[in-house]
């Protein structure tokens, strides 16, 4: 007798017309965000579009409109899949992107693409286009999926339709990444060489836990470490659920997050109060904030945490207002204290906790190594990410708008009563919730980013300033982005914008303060110590004294 079985059918091969570039657009898993940002993203993918007609191609959308929702972005991963089941394997393919995007939506039909992938961003800071297009290129580089990467104000200028012919003609864009060397041999007598090496082994002897409140925020593959990597260095996830923090909050009194606002009233903080909380903030929502901060802190001394990172944009967002201004709080080593359940305890007294904004493991890892370094050699320990937003040139060095929702410190803004809060975004945030805004102080910086590339652990270390930009052109500035969130103004000594679009490897760049170059010279340099004996791969970025 013979076994006959249903068999799969077999999709036909989708053949690639000649001299044709196909496009997607992924986006964000929140309809509103979407649909607000759907007009800038017709704009790009038109001026993209007149750029490759002019070079002699034609541009095929992978995907259409969706009449129901209103918008024509890739929404989910079963969507991205179904996408690029009618796209030609071999064909040329370019991913645009003027909008912040959720990078498993593509990473499937990424993975599995043979032809050549090309990410563009429009340099525009109105909507993160530009962090988006960094974000799905580090979670490529994580995937080890070959891509190139452009980003121009609207294709028109030489640079970049040189770049665009470049890869259309041979499927790959070289960029500059001159600024980046290898570590050098180190001065083992140098006594930050030597901190560096003894913190290295401390913390791989005595280990250190990350709190990790649900993995994989706002699809960013490129945020999860895993374990088999993290270990090694001495570090190990606690993994927890949201809905433990969410439960925590309701077992918080009234009384105890008055006190918290309390608190932050005589430190001179400024919440800008409105009165429509689908649109302002109000008291309500930074109740609810002040009982998140309390529960954050509980909850890390439960499982003896050394940071802790809460995602918040998908799982508590339609529960409660936004995780930021607690995100801030813990990031300072001044902040209102929070004592035990029973009250007889302060926890984490005098300490700065270090949080990671959306779970980023590579923030994760940066936050914990800064904070004990900083704190060895007696400097403020506070430390933040900031997403790589946009940029400009002014007074003739190029400033950086680093930008982020929540985790900036109110010392890095000057301290609490130059420091406020407004309510979040309504697109990204529906319960609204305060920020910890403000403007970063001048100063030296040092900054970096840790990240996986073939299969290992590198780090970028870099050194730079804040620049102090004139009130009106700081408020352009935020005008032209995000103008509730916090700002800093950086400038990446020896990189230059398309230096750093070209090599960083994610989202977010971590930025910490030295009170002057000289001590933010050593700093880095027994970070750079630390990490290297921990065997991470360190790379120096720009002018380095090392």
């Amino acid at each position: 007798m013979t076994t006959s079985y249903t068999l799969p059918s077999t999709r036909s091969v989708v053949t690639a017309p000649a001299q044709t570039v196909f496009t997607v657009a992924s986006g964000d898993l929140r309809l509103p965000a979407n649909v607000q940002c759907w007009p800038t993203q017709q704009r790009l993918e038109a001026d993209l579009g007149a750029a490759v007609t002019n070079l002699g191609w034609q541009v095929q959308r992978g995907h259409g409109v969706n009449e129901t929702t209103g918008h024509g972005f890739i929404d989910s991963q079963r969507a991205g899949i179904e996408v690029f089941k009618h796209i030609p394997a071999e064909a040329p393919l370019i991913v645009v992107e003027a909008v912040w995007q959720y990078s498993h939506h593509v990473l499937a039909g990424l993975r599995t693409h043979k032809g050549p992938i090309l990410v563009v961003a429009n340099w525009a800071g109105d909507f993160p286009g530009l962090v988006g297009l960094l974000n799905l290129t580090g979670s490529l580089t994580k995937a080890g999926v070959t891509y190139s990467a452009l980003w121009s104000k609207d294709f028109t200028d030489d640079w970049a339709r040189e770049k665009l012919a470049e890869w259309l003609s041979t499927g790959t864009i070289e960029h500059d990444e001159s600024h980046v060397r290898d570590l050098p041999a180190l001065d083992s007598a140098s006594p930050e060489v030597e901190l560096g090496v003894a913190l290295a082994q401390q913390l791989q002897q005595d280990k250190a836990i990350i709190g990790i409140f649900d993995e994989g925020c706002m699809g960013m593959y490129n945020a999860i470490i895993d374990d088999e990597l993290l270990n090694p260095l001495g570090i190990y996830k606690e993994r927890l659920s949201q809905s433990a923090l969410y439960a925590e909050m309701l077992n918080v009194s009234d009384a105890e997050a008055n006190e918290v606002r309390s608190w932050l009233d005589a430190a001179g903080f400024t919440f800008h109060f409105g009165t429509d909380e689908t649109t302002e903030l109000t008291e309500d929502q930074v109740h609810s904030q002040f009982k998140m901060y309390i529960a954050a802190v509980r909850i890390s001394d439960d499982y003896g945490l050394d940071a802790v990172g809460i995602q918040y944009q998908q799982g508590l967002k339609n529960l409660v207002p936004a995780s930021d201004l607690a995100e801030g709080l813990l990031n300072n080593v001044q902040r209102p204290p929070v004592l035990s359940r029973d009250g007889s305890r302060e926890l984490y007294a005098g300490q700065a906790l270090p949080h990671f904004n959306e779970v980023d493991e590579g923030v994760a890892i940066d936050a914990l190594v800064t904070n004990r370094i900083w704190n060895a050699m007696g400097l403020d320990p506070a430390n933040t990410l900031h997403d790589v937003r946009w940029g400009e040139e002014y007074d003739g060095e190029f400033v950086w708008v680093f930008e982020i929702s929540g985790s900036v410190p109110a010392s890095h803004n000057g301290g609490y009563d130059k420091s406020y809060s407004m309510r979040q975004p309504p697109m990204f945030f529906p319960l609204g919730g305060g920020t910890l805004s403000g403007v970063s102080k001048p100063g030296e910086i040092v900054w970096s980013r840790v990240f996986i590339m073939d299969g290992v652990l590198h780090v970028d270390l870099g050194r730079g300033h804040v620049a102090d930009l004139p009130a009106e052109e700081t408020q352009r500035r935020l005008d032209a982005t995000d103008p509730q969130w916090p700002i800093m103004h950086a400038v990446l000594n020896g990189v230059s914008r398309d230096q750093l679009m070209a090599r960083h490897k994610a989202n977010h760049a971590q930025v910490v303060y030295a009170p002057d170059a000289a001590t933010a010279d050593k700093a880095l340099l027994a970070k750079a110590a630390l990490f290297n004996e921990l065997g991470v791969i360190v790379h120096l970025c720009g002018d380095v004294a090392i």
